[in-house]
């Protein structure tokens, strides 16, 4: 056992050899007892994606998706969602002198953390983490949200222990159904956010000629329970920038030709449907 570091109880594993990581008295990097070193970077953030698990140089989103990504939701259209989100949050949280570890899978830029941050109830009790695999979007949120403790990570293979977790929270983010079980505590929760049936209707109408809704039904993963559900639906009229900037942010991004971005951008307006599925359900067995 290395001596030199802090006698804790590690939450982050090594995704090397998934021995437990700790972190010396100045908690700059956190090496395993197999000696694997992580710093941490001067953002505030860890690394802990090795090279061999990467599919590409650097992974995820690109600096003009993030920025993209950035300009839309810091106008406030996606509020509504924050909020309804954060209720949910509340209800899932027994108010306690106990920390409420709460991750926020595949984060990007940190947008929602932040929300989290500013609205929930008895916040200074949540401790906040959030992964994604694109790094400079873990340094944006880092940035954004020192207090919070953002790592790059994929969401199929997440560096910490079993069952640290008391809810998991999935918004539009790739994940994996076994490693959300394996994270959450006993009786956690998982919240997710999928697209509802209208969602973005005016943007697939002018990409698509057989555009199609998405369905209403969620599919709640095996050993979890529906607590609750909601639908929440609005318009929004952006205008051009934040038109483009939504486009970017949406896999409709690589169906739209250049044509297409032409027509979408010189639109003097163009009403949008937003529409959502929040589902909140709740771990019902021991993995």
């Amino acid at each position: 056992m290395l001596e030199h570091l802090k006698n804790t109880d590690s939450h982050y594993l090594c995704p090397l050899c998934n021995q437990p990581l700790q972190a010396p008295v100045s908690e700059k990097n956190y090496v395993c007892q197999n000696h694997h070193s992580f710093d941490r970077a001067k953002e505030g953030y860890l690394n802990l994606l090795p090279v061999h698990y990467k599919h590409s140089k650097e992974p995820g989103d690109n600096k003009q998706m993030i920025t993209a990504r950035r300009l839309f939701l810091e106008a406030g259209f996606y509020d509504p969602l924050a909020k309804a989100l954060v209720i949910m949050i509340n209800m899932s949280h027994t108010p306690n002198n106990t920390t409420y570890n709460l991750l926020d899978l595949g984060c990007g830029e940190g947008y929602y953390s932040r929300q989290i941050k500013r609205h929930c109830e008895l916040s200074q009790q949540i401790s906040l983490h959030g992964n994604d695999i694109a790094k400079i979007a873990i340094a944006a949120a880092s940035k954004k949200q020192p207090e919070a403790h953002f790592i790059v990570a994929s969401s199929s293979r997440l560096p910490f222990r079993d069952a640290y977790f008391n809810l998991v929270l999935r918004v539009f983010a790739p994940s994996d159904e076994q490693e959300i079980k394996r994270l959450l505590k006993p009786s956690g929760y998982f919240l997710s956010v999928t697209p509802g049936p209208r969602h973005l209707w005016q943007l697939k109408e002018f990409i698509y000629n057989d555009a199609k809704e998405h369905t209403e039904e969620v599919i709640i993963p095996e050993g979890f329970e529906q607590v609750t559900q909601q639908r929440i639906s609005y318009k929004i009229t952006p205008n051009a920038e934040q038109r483009m900037a939504l486009l970017q942010m949406t896999p409709f991004a690589w169906s739209a030709g250049e044509k297409i971005q032409f027509t979408l951008s010189n639109l003097s307006e163009l009403e949008i449907e937003v529409d959502f599925m929040l589902t909140l359900s709740m771990k019902t067995y021991l993995l």
